[in-house]
């Protein structure tokens, strides 16, 4: 499988960040060879469409950039789910929407929960060259970048360029000492 930035992110975000910039130039897990299928085996599904994946980014990515929550209400009329009660008599819940949705739909009510527990935590990465999403789970809730590794040390590299070309930095002067 292509190695993509920001692995591990909660199922929604995961699919939002299939697509992601590697040195300027856009990159989508779907157009490389197998990426669709491996995508679904690395979240634990047999099959899946491709097409209901990109529609259920491209609405996830609508209502996080654009705060336009029409094409996900869209794809969550794909499916359904009721409480139902087992034959060994513990309640249980029944989905019913189409195979081929599943996972995407899936994602999309990932998002759902998301929004449910803590709106304020699901974060755009705050480099401006990066369209990665994150579920910030830091105790004190600031994180703002997708990786420090990545977005974070360049923006920290790039203010520090910024403080040295302008002058802004200063060498440390040293004090004669006090006898």
């Amino acid at each position: 499988m292509t190695e993509r930035p920001l692995r591990g992110e909660p199922l929604s975000l995961d699919l939002v960040n299939t697509l992601w910039s590697e040195g300027g130039v856009p990159r989508d897990l779907f157009d490389e060879p197998n990426g669709t299928s491996d995508w679904l085996a690395e979240h634990g599904y047999a099959g899946g469409s491709e097409a209901a994946l990109r529609e259920v980014r491209a609405a996830l990515r609508a209502q996080l950039e654009q705060n336009d929550p029409g094409p996900l209400n869209a794809v969550l009329a794909r499916g359904t789910r009721r409480p139902v009660l087992g034959s060994d008599g513990r309640p249980g819940e029944l989905v019913e929407v189409d195979p081929d949705w599943r996972a995407a739909w899936d994602a999309a009510v990932d998002h759902l929960r998301l929004l449910a527990e803590r709106p304020d935590r699901v974060r755009g990465c705050a480099h401006p060259n990066c369209v990665l999403w994150f579920h910030d789970t830091s105790r004190n809730g600031t994180r703002r970048w997708c990786s420090m590794d990545a977005c974070g040390n360049r923006a920290k590299a790039g203010r520090h360029y910024a403080r040295t070309r302008e002058g802004g930095s200063q060498p440390l002067v040293r004090r004669p000492s006090r006898p």
